[in-house]
């Protein structure tokens, strides 16, 4: 089977996952708050196989930097937990990050090569990086518009915000897979690679919520 296929069949399980998730919704099961924890879960779990995979020189040189991310993680893992409760709230980060990420994989790829961190991650341009965060924000926008036909100023930085720190994510995953030397966090999910590889946005994106909504 083909990388193309995999990405291919991937991607119709995780819609199918999604509309099981809002049916259950609509029927009054947390299905979104559980769903969240499960991946923030898988996250913590793929982080920590990674690291016992990983040879002793590995871990000893970047013990700090390997640790120091794992314990992120349960901060995400909380995060999920608290945002998850709110359906709506996810499906706004849900599409900002989405619409970030595709945003900067299709005008990077067609806009230039300026590099951005080329030994981090080679794919990333600051042309991606910039029509993500456009793409997101607009998203955002449009979130307000559809949702309840106003334009919410607010949701300007909310979009703003999100996409940029959903690309930062994606851009400290790569950082630490390149220090454990691996392509992919795991292969849970066909040609997307792991939890941690499909969902690297919320690493800063989702505290952030999580943080906005306990200060308002």
């Amino acid at each position: 089977m083909t990388n193309t296929s995999k990405r291919i069949i991937g991607g119709a399980v995780l819609v199918a996952i999604l509309g099981l998730i809002a049916l259950l919704e609509r029927w009054g099961v947390p299905a979104v708050r559980w769903a969240s924890v499960i991946v923030a879960l898988g996250m913590i779990v793929e982080m920590v196989l990674a690291i016992k995979r990983a040879s002793a020189e590995i871990i000893t040189k970047n013990a700090i930097v390997f640790f120091g991310f794992l314990a992120w993680l349960v901060v995400v893992l909380i995060a999920a937990y608290f945002v998850g409760g709110h359906p709506w709230k996810m499906l706004l980060l849900l599409m900002i990050i989405s619409c970030a990420d595709i945003g900067a994989w299709f005008f990077g790829k067609n806009l230039g090569d300026d590099k951005m961190w080329e030994r981090i991650s080679p794919n990333k341009t600051w042309a991606g990086q910039i029509a993500g965060i456009m793409c997101g924000t607009f998203a955002s926008v449009m979130y307000g518009l559809l949702g309840a036909d106003t334009f919410f100023p607010q949701l300007l930085w909310i979009g703003i915000s999100i996409s940029l720190l959903s690309q930062y994510g994606d851009l400290t995953a790569s950082w630490i897979k390149r220090k454990l030397k691996l392509k992919d966090f795991g292969n849970i999910i066909p040609g997307h690679g792991g939890f941690l590889d499909r969902f690297d946005g919320w690493i800063y994106a989702l505290p952030l919520i999580w943080f906005v909504m306990s200060t308002i």
